[in-house]
């Protein structure tokens, strides 16, 4: 039944067709657009994974490509919220904190915005002291739309503290929403606070974007394994020991427990690359869960909400080769990276 039940789901997603070209057609009126950057791991220059050898100095042009879009095409596309899943480093190391923080500079004071602590973000003890460093909460807790994070029950934050885990407010379309940053294989500690944060504001509508959601359902054993081997919600993780939760028992424990989620966003799982699951929650609800993770090409989801049509489109798009994502080698199907699914917003 269950299975028949997320067939009938994914079938009723529709491919989204929108013209392609250098500048696609801006938002109709009475939309607006949720952006979220995949993993920003295309670091260059000294000591980075891509140039070990190199003497220049540390960049991201594609980091950069991409927040600069943004902000170019913040009016046009009607963008209200900007989301990263994570892995923002390739090396948890600060030059690369340094070129991430002015990456996000762009969009800092311009368009609210929240960010997921990554594996690549931390070490695997859940300790993400350079990210708390360059991304604290002082940096954020001065705007209106910021709601805080989680704050350990113990003196030293530096594992899961400091906006490891954070909340966001803000209103688009007369709707509001609450959205949750949770770190990589966030500790249950993080998701009882998850649960009392959104059961109290039981009237938003919630967006949750942590690391790792979809992927591989086992951890794989081949490098060909993260290709080829069954996929959904992951049963293995990366980080936090013993005291971290898989996606499935995040899914569990917070995601599904809750009527008023409905979107899940991850990255992590580069040759997955992009899924899209439906499933319901606890009170009969939809929840839809979006794995975008591009390798750095560029790629950017946009999720573009029009509520007279009750109609979510999900619109991949290269800034750095001003394009539609229409097939990749890894995922040939153009329905995997250009979609629509339904959502009642009245």
């Amino acid at each position: 039944m269950k299975t028949l039940v997320l067939q009938l789901l994914l079938a009723c997603c529709t491919t989204v067709a929108l013209a392609d070209g250098a500048v696609f057609a801006p938002a109709p009126s009475g939309s607006f657009t949720i952006a979220v950057i995949p993993d920003t791991q295309a670091y260059r220059g000294r000591g980075t994974k891509s140039e070990p050898e190199s003497d220049e100095e540390v960049r991201n042009p594609v980091f950069q490509t991409i927040t600069d879009w943004i902000v170019k095409n913040r009016a046009r596309q009607k963008i209200v919220f900007v989301s990263h899943v994570g892995d923002i480093v390739d090396k948890n190391v600060p030059e690369q904190w340094v070129v991430a923080r002015w990456c996000m500079d762009r969009i800092h004071g311009v368009i609210p915005y929240g960010i997921t602590v990554g594996n690549h973000d931390m070490v695997s003890s859940g300790d993400s002291s350079l990210f708390q460093t360059y991304f604290a909460e002082s940096r954020f807790q001065d705007f209106d739309w910021y709601g805080g994070s989680f704050h350990p029950d113990r003196s030293e934050p530096a594992v899961s503290g400091n906006n490891a885990n954070s909340v966001q407010k803000f209103r688009a379309g007369n709707l509001d929403f609450l959205f949750l940053h949770l770190e990589c294989n966030a500790p249950d500690d993080v998701l009882a606070w998850a649960n009392e944060t959104i059961a109290s504001h039981p009237m938003h509508r919630v967006i949750v974007t942590t690391h790792m959601d979809l992927g591989p359902t086992k951890r794989p054993t081949t490098s060909q394994g993260y290709i080829d081997d069954p996929k959904g919600r992951m049963e293995w993780k990366k980080c936090h020991s013993r005291r971290g939760n898989t996606s499935v028992q995040m899914w569990d424990k917070c995601f599904k427990r809750h009527k008023n989620l409905f979107l899940i966003c991850s990255g992590d799982q580069s040759r997955s690359q992009a899924m899209h699951l439906s499933a319901l929650g606890d009170h009969g609800n939809v929840v839809h869960s979006c794995l975008s993770d591009y390798s750095s090409d560029g790629s950017l989801r946009l999720y573009r909400f029009v509520p007279r049509k009750n109609r979510v489109h999900v619109i991949t798009y290269n800034t750095d080769r001003n394009t539609l994502t229409r097939t990749t080698k890894l995922v040939p199907d153009e329905s995997d990276h250009q979609f629509s699914f339904e959502y009642s917003m009245q």
